[in-house]
């Protein structure tokens, strides 16, 4: 019987410890060390667990349309800090200013900070 119980406590254990195992941190796939900015158009915003994500087009240098992939927290913890799937809508012109993915060739960007482009805050 003791041995059930010590058997339990440890699998009880594993099961707590699995979730903080399970999230990772953004520096391999993002540089903490580079900035970059977008300023364009929201098409779409994915409010969800375990991340969320906002896509927008910007003008890059060149003029061309680049398709930005911002990765944000999780639904849960944005909802906390008054976040909805309504905060931002497609359409709405948006400044990200974030850290770039590592993955060459890719438009993507994490730990943004979110603004309208006269800099004035997103409200959520």
């Amino acid at each position: 019987m003791r041995a059930i119980l010590w058997i339990a406590a440890a699998a009880l254990l594993v099961a707590m410890a699995a979730p903080t195992i399970a999230h990772h941190a953004s520096a391999p796939f993002y540089d903490p060390e580079k900035r970059v900015e977008a300023v364009g158009e929201v098409t779409r915003f994915v409010f969800r667990n375990p991340h969320s994500f906002l896509y927008v087009d910007a003008p890059g240098d060149d003029g061309e349309v680049i398709h930005w992939e911002i990765e944000m927290g999780a639904a849960v913890s944005m909802s906390r800090r008054g976040w909805t799937p309504e905060t931002i809508q497609a359409g709405d012109e948006i400044k990200a200013v974030g850290q770039p993915s590592r993955a060459p060739g890719t438009f993507g960007m994490c730990c943004a900070e979110l603004t309208r482009p006269d800099g004035s805050p997103i409200q959520p």
